[in-house]
């Protein structure tokens, strides 16, 4: 898809050279379209060595099972993204512990999915019957014999087979940043 007309000031859009890369430029003031971005985010909830899996209602994936997750909206911290996208979509009340694993998809809309591992606190599993028809806690054991994404079961895998404890949320930084979401290792 191709950017046509200026996002703030509503002129035409031509195609220049921006720093070596041919880019969507405005041809009446300073804005310049770097690109088409998404960022996904997903919850990795064990409880009692069993993982928090919801299976797809809708397509894309419809019918398998996945962790929860979504996209972050545009004014919102994205650590409450994904507490709001558990919540959503399986009833269960998560807040996060650290960030453990991320992925990179380049395609037409880069696709950046940042996986969280969170802290179980409340609720029993409750599909939202619009995004999700199916919501639980199961075993390694269990997910054999299920309909898991490929996604999902690395995901997994990064759940129960952790090399470190990941970047976690830096509440009291060195110096004051607000309005940043900061994690670290």
């Amino acid at each position: 898809m191709e950017v046509k007309f200026c996002m703030l000031c509503g002129h035409e859009m031509e195609t220049r050279d921006v720093d070596g890369t041919w880019r969507r430029a405005c041809t009446a003031c300073s804005f310049v379209h770097w690109g088409n971005y998404s960022i996904g985010v997903g919850a990795l909830v064990v409880k009692d060595d069993k993982m928090l899996l919801v299976r797809r209602a809708q397509d894309p994936g419809k019918g398998n099972w996945t962790n929860p997750g979504g996209y972050i909206e545009q004014l919102e911290p994205i650590h409450e993204t994904i507490q709001r996208e558990v919540k959503e979509e399986s009833g269960i009340e998560a807040v996060v512990k650290s960030v453990v694993a991320l992925r990179d998809q380049p395609r037409s809309i880069h696709n950046v999915y940042i996986a969280f591992e969170m802290e179980y606190v409340g609720g029993e599993p409750a599909p939202d019957h619009v995004e999700v028809d199916a919501a639980g806690f199961f075993s390694l054991q269990e997910m054999e014999t299920m309909n898991v994404a490929g996604f999902t079961r690395w995901l997994v895998d990064v759940a129960f087979h952790r090399r470190s404890q990941g970047l976690t949320i830096d509440d009291a930084p060195v110096v004051p940043l607000n309005g940043y979401g900061l994690f670290r290792v």
